[in-house]
């Protein structure tokens, strides 16, 4: 009798460690990426399952363009001692700036010594990654948010061309007006229209300028940055005054329908347009940098960490090891729109579109996104997107430049 209980608690106990096994092999992976870019986040998770398939995942996606809602949401559970176990963040100063320093997330660098991935990512994105010494995440694209899109027989249609500076691009917006185009430009929500401003300011200011409001070195009430907000009111009254009501897959859908000419949207538009609206690159659709700035890059990747407190470590590392893979990689970007992070991409794998960006990666001046977290802190970013909103009601170029530097001095930026 004593042997039969003996052996049912031994059962029991065995049957108890397994099901805390089975219970421990899950991940939550939390992003903003549904829709339109869900088909490339489905290839990776794919990819982890089928190299570990006793793991269940949830795919616990937030939907809002540049991942306003999911940020939200993040901010709760973070500090509510909940965190995802791996979430998306723009690498650079949304990660760094807002849950490195608060000493939430962990140091990664033993994973990228133990994969080889220094010798595989460019020394400019590990920088980007990096605070005193660590490394706190795994980029696993690179996305350039200065182009310009628009659908060549449109414009041989309106008999225009790429306009190369903002000078042009005034130039170019009367001439379609005049033709019957309304809104020669369109936008579409506030964090579109930040990133004409960006492209604006990058080519007035060039990139070493660019950078320098980043770094302290020049101040946003300097009047060559007033002038950039000059500029983007004069631009701004080339586009649609809707913008505020239209996500950027409908600011893009806009362009084809030949409603507009131009949009200024992150080459995650180019994985729209050939994944989901089945177009031909350089024929249904094609690009060029926006006005001015042929030859720079703007810059933004998206990256995941390891939180500390994750209730799934093990298989973080896991996900962690396939998104800096080789193979993670090149199953994701041709998909995305973007091109990989990692310099040994496969690019026959990628169309044409991201086959150029690769080509421009290598060559041109890389310069980091104000709005999606490479060069400022989500403390200045977020508070932005209200000096956006009030200049594009008075068009104030002044107030949204010294707005703007009150901003950067509450971030404590150049400090």
């Amino acid at each position: 009798m004593k042997k039969s209980i003996k052996n049912a608690l031994v059962i029991t106990a065995a049957l108890g460690l397994t099901a805390q096994a089975l219970a421990a092999n899950k991940i939550e992976i939390f992003s903003w990426w549904a829709g339109d870019e869900g088909p490339a986040l489905a290839a990776l998770i794919k990819l982890y399952e089928q190299k570990y398939p006793t793991v269940k995942v949830d795919n616990a996606t937030v939907t809002g363009g540049a991942g306003t809602n999911a940020k939200a949401v993040l901010k709760t559970r973070m500090l509510g001692g909940d965190p995802p176990d791996s979430f998306q963040a723009h690498a650079g100063q949304e990660l760094t700036g807002t849950w490195v320093v608060a000493d939430r997330m962990e140091d990664l660098s033993s994973l990228y010594k133990s994969e080889g991935w220094a010798s595989k990512f460019p020394k400019a994105v590990i920088d980007l990654i990096s605070y005193k010494g660590g490394i706190y995440s795994v980029p696993v694209d690179v996305h350039r948010s200065n182009v310009m899109w628009y659908v060549p027989a449109n414009l041989k249609k309106w008999g225009v061309s790429v306009p190369k500076t903002w000078a042009e691009m005034l130039t170019t917006c009367n001439t379609l007006k005049a033709k019957g185009v309304a809104a020669p430009l369109v936008m579409g929500e506030n964090w579109t229209q930040q990133m004409v401003w960006e492209s604006i300011a990058t080519a007035m200011l060039g990139p070493q300028g660019w950078n320098n409001l980043w770094n302290g070195k020049l101040k946003f009430t300097d009047p060559k940055v007033v002038d950039t907000f000059t500029m983007y009111g004069k631009v701004l009254d080339c586009a649609n005054k809707d913008a505020s009501g239209l996500s950027w897959q409908q600011a893009t859908d806009r362009v084809l329908s030949g409603q507009s000419a131009f949009n200024i949207m992150g080459d995650w538009a180019a994985g729209y347009m050939t994944t989901t609206k089945k177009l031909k690159p350089g024929t249904g659709f094609a690009w060029s940098p926006s006005p001015g700035t042929s030859g720079t890059f703007i810059m933004l990747a998206d990256s995941f960490g390891l939180p500390k407190g994750a209730k799934d470590r093990t298989e973080v590392l896991n996900w962690l090891k396939v998104l800096g893979s080789k193979e993670g990689q090149d199953a994701f970007n041709p998909l995305k729109g973007s091109i990989a992070a990692r310099t040994d991409s496969n690019l026959s794998k990628y169309g044409a579109y991201s086959r150029s960006a690769a080509k421009d990666w290598k060559s041109n001046t890389i310069v980091g996104s104000m709005v999606h977290g490479a060069a400022a802190p989500e403390s200045f970013t977020s508070g932005f997107g209200s000096i956006n909103d009030a200049f594009v009601s008075s068009h104030d170029a002044k107030a949204a430049a010294q707005a703007s530097q009150d901003l950067a001095t509450q971030a404590r930026i150049g400090m």
